[in-house]
């Protein structure tokens, strides 16, 4: 079982600037493969952005939906146990409720499919306003 907890959501101005965090619980992070996904206002829950896990803990496999590539960062600290999602250039339509998702995985691969996923956190409120 697995724990997620977001934080580090709030209003920010288009153009800002935040860093989502994701605290997971147990002693088997780094065997997680980890994503973030944001469900806006009367729309689908959608894919943001995936990191694999490492054997070596230094090498990982990235992927983020379209819009967003060159402006958020996932990244991840397997001795805090934590996943981050560093955001610049914040657009109104960034506004949503970020989720962190873990889905234990025994090979190298990053996950973009939400029913892959098999924990998920609370969520992050983000708002961007213009």
């Amino acid at each position: 079982q697995v724990q997620l907890v977001e934080s580090g959501g709030r209003l920010v101005q288009a153009g800002g600037s935040l860093r989502l965090s994701c605290a997971a619980s147990g002693r088997t992070f780094s065997s997680y493969a980890m994503g973030w996904f944001r469900q806006a206002p009367g729309k689908e829950r959608e894919f943001v952005a995936a990191i694999s896990r490492s054997d070596d803990n230094t090498y990982y496999r990235t992927y983020y939906r379209d819009s967003v590539k060159g402006r958020f960062t996932i990244s991840r600290d397997n001795a805090k146990n934590t996943v981050y999602l560093q955001m610049i250039s914040l657009r109104p339509e960034d506004t949503a409720v970020y989720y962190c998702a873990a889905k234990y995985s025994g090979n190298g691969n990053y996950y973009y499919v939400s029913e892959e996923y098999d924990y998920w956190g609370q969520g992050t409120q983000v708002t961007v306003s213009s």
